[in-house]
């Protein structure tokens, strides 16, 4: 449960920097060793560095007015957690509905974020129309 919790917080700390244009966040949450996949990247980024050179594509130019983390669940086994949910932000790019997967290590009483990918989901309000 502190796992949980613990992780849930990092995460919503780097959300809430990633909403001001501030991939800073995300960066200091990620092992030196982290990978990383998107629907627009071409392909995985490895390591610390390359997601820093690809995280500044975008500093400065989001910002979510609202968000939503729904349906977060962790599930840990032993020094790695694996955290699930879907996110639906409002902002510059208008309404975005994203699944994503975060693996975390434990390190002492630190978790970073060791792999990363994000999806795009389907957003069932958009299809109704």
């Amino acid at each position: 449960m502190a796992a949980a919790s613990a992780i849930l917080a990092i995460e919503r700390a780097a959300l809430d920097r990633w909403g001001k244009g501030d991939p800073g966040g995300y960066l200091e949450a990620s092992a030196a060793d982290v990978t990383y996949f998107d629907p627009f990247t071409e392909r995985r980024v490895d390591g610390l560095k390359a997601l820093g050179a690809w995280y500044a594509s975008f500093r400065g130019k989001i910002k979510i007015d609202n968000d939503q983390i729904v349906d977060p669940y962790v599930q840990r086994a032993g020094e790695i957690a694996v955290l699930t949910f879907q996110y639906i932000g409002k902002g510059s790019d208008g309404a975005m509905r994203w699944n994503c997967t975060e693996v975390y290590r434990q390190s002492g009483e630190t978790w970073k974020i060791i792999h990363t990918h994000w999806s795009l989901a389907h957003d069932p309000a958009k299809d109704a129309g």
